[in-house]
């Protein structure tokens, strides 16, 4: 399992959900307000990581081709919400790794750590998610965990 380390700044986990994107948005207005680093979170599997583009159909991909998918499907995000040039410094943290843990792992250096949550509506709605009530009783710093738009 990887660790991600970092020193100070807003941590946030990212995938390819609406609801972390939402997240990316209202964390990156929270770094901004601070006048700190972005973290943007992302930890992946093989069966979440999207299909590297340059490997054929009945080939498995590599390890470093899924974690370079990743990263240009997480720059992609990024770029798509704040922009090619955001209002503060970003810094993505890859990670072929359990989203709670990798969530765990960076809120020891954050200074916020910024979760999106997957509302269902009604009384579900109301209820975390797994990786949001694991991280919300575990994290070493606060956590925002961000509604969807309802």
């Amino acid at each position: 399992m990887q660790r991600v380390e970092i020193d100070g700044g807003v941590a946030v986990g990212v995938d390819s959900s609406a609801s972390s994107v939402r997240a990316l948005i209202m964390a990156a207005e929270e770094a901004k307000r601070r006048q700190t680093v972005l973290h943007v979170v992302r930890a992946w599997s093989m069966r979440t990581a999207p299909r590297p583009e340059e490997c054929p159909p009945g080939t498995v991909p590599s390890t470093d081709q899924y974690q370079q998918a990743v990263i240009a499907d997480t720059q992609r995000i990024v770029n798509s919400k704040l922009g090619a040039e955001p209002a503060v410094p970003v810094e993505l943290h890859i990670v072929h790794s359990p989203s709670p843990q990798a969530l765990l792992s960076a809120s020891r250096g954050a200074d916020l750590l910024v979760v999106g949550h997957r509302g269902r509506g009604g009384f579900a709605g109301l209820m975390l998610g797994s990786v949001a009530e694991q991280v919300v009783r575990h994290a070493a710093c606060p956590v925002l965990v961000v509604r969807p738009n309802i």
